[in-house]
């Protein structure tokens, strides 16, 4: 199928250093939120791979790539608030009983 393909295969690896990132690297707030971003794009470039490969229409696609850019969004607004009220995104620094 289309993960046998260079591209696909690409994609998965783009995926897996996304949640190897968001899992691993969670000192700041900003590198797990660029980790989430990451997979995000590497599952959008394998939903267009797959859906190229099979000749659908690439609505589901667009569909996905702007609930990305919501997903992103929201995660920088939420960023700018945290650092406004806490003073950084250091997730040592965030109090159970402070938020």
């Amino acid at each position: 199928m289309f993960i046998s393909s260079w591209s696909g295969l690409v994609f998965l690896f783009m995926a897996g250093s996304g949640f190897n990132a968001f899992i691993f690297e969670h000192k700041h707030l900003l590198s797990v939120l660029l980790g989430l971003e990451f997979m995000m794009l590497s599952i959008f470039g394998l939903l267009s791979v797959a859906i190229t490969g099979v000749g659908l229409e690439a609505y589901f696609v667009m569909f996905f790539l702007v609930l990305a850019a919501c997903e992103g969004a929201l995660g920088l607004s939420l960023l700018v608030s945290i650092v406004r009220s806490h003073g950084g995104d250091y997730f040592s620094s965030f109090g159970v009983l402070s938020c």
